[in-house]
């Protein structure tokens, strides 16, 4: 089997040559005291480039955004979350389970957003019977679609206006920070910057399309933060010589932002391919993430004319040729560092071979 066209994920199968000479040169020391020079660095340069007074990195985002919501809220407080957020129902509960915070959760907008008058009405009166409302999280980008910054600025607005703390779950902040920058002609690190200003705190990933092989970063004030640093001890504790996989990130800053713009166009270059296909629709993509909605006739299809005999779904069709997807009646979709056009192109190829699309 020739390469595999890994499109599951935004992770890349192996740091590029670049990144690897950047961590094996890094600098190390012991991040529990708090002495790896290049972790500090990293912590120094995102927070500053986002505008924040501290950073904390970790190992994950899905730890990053527990620390954060920890730090926010105590036992028997409430956040508002999207109903599909990665906070609420991607990360295992964790929220509800390790911090005792109870998720209040809103019905998505078509664009990812929550509506204004769906967050108000969520918001619960100062009364012995209700949990405190503290915090309120959003995800920029959501589903690959990037919110836009008039209602970012109208609902953390609202927040304040209640008393709420912000929580931004920005794993693919910088993807819509491109994607700004584009449509307004500005640098993609002043359009992050311009999100982060919105919200007390950010998880940003490093690990997504940035191209690193591991980390993730909560931003935020340095109070927030040293809470923020008691709950990772809490939930796995720090890493020792973390500088190596800092270093990673740091290259990831200066030389993988800019470039998710090619991860755009290749998933539009996707979009494009599969267009017209039937038992297929999508919305072309903003971002770097396409979902294809399939069919009924194409979910359930099991016949040997249509699927090659010992397969039995799309998913596993595309496998067996190399291409590696997920779903089952929606698909999704990801470019990214190792995804190039051509490897784009071969998976437009054997999509359409397995659903019988003449070429």
């Amino acid at each position: 089997m020739s390469t595999i066209v890994d499109l599951r994920s935004d992770t890349v199968t192996r740091p590029t040559a670049a990144m690897r000479d950047a961590m094996f040169n890094a600098p190390l020391g012991d991040d529990v005291f708090g002495d790896d020079p290049s972790v500090n660095a990293l912590q120094e340069r995102i927070a500053a480039l986002l505008g924040k007074e501290a950073a904390l990195f970790m190992p994950t985002g899905t730890q990053s955004n527990l620390a954060a919501l920890m730090s926010h809220c105590q036992r028997g407080d409430e956040y508002l979350v999207g109903q599909m957020a990665h906070t609420y129902r991607w990360e295992g509960g964790g929220a509800a389970v390790l911090g005792s915070i109870q998720p209040q959760p809103i019905a998505h907008q078509a664009d990812g957003s929550l509506a204004l008058a769906d967050i108000e009405a969520a918001i619960k009166p100062d009364d012995a019977h209700f949990a405190i409302t503290r915090l309120l999280c959003l995800e920029n980008t959501f589903g690959g679609q990037p919110l836009a910054m008039a209602y970012l600025r109208d609902a953390t607005a609202l927040a304040r206006r209640r008393g709420l703390a912000t929580h931004l779950d920005g794993a693919r902040v910088f993807n819509a920070a491109v994607v700004q920058a584009e449509a307004n002609g500005s640098d993609p690190y002043a359009e992050a910057r311009a999100i982060a200003d919105l919200f007390d705190s950010v998880s940003v990933c490093f690990s997504k399309g940035l191209g690193a092989p591991v980390g993730s970063a909560l931003v935020g004030s340095k109070a927030l933060i040293a809470r923020a640093k008691r709950v990772r001890k809490m939930a796995g504790g720090g890493m020792r010589q973390a500088g190596l996989l800092a270093a990673a990130a740091s290259h990831a800053l200066d030389h993988h932002v800019v470039r998710l713009r090619d991860d755009h166009a290749n998933a539009r270059r996707l979009a494009d391919g599969l267009a017209g296909i039937d038992g297929l629709t999508f919305t072309p993509p903003a971002s770097n993430i396409l979902f294809v909605d399939l069919a009924p006739a194409l979910v359930h299809a099991r016949t040997a004319a249509k699927w090659g005999g010992e397969h039995d779904s799309l998913v596993d069709q595309l496998r067996s040729r190399g291409v590696l997807c997920t779903g089952l009646y929606k698909l999704r979709f990801v470019t990214h560092l190792d995804v190039d056009a051509a490897g784009v192109d071969r998976a437009i190829a054997e999509i359409r071979r397995a659903v019988g699309a003449s070429h």
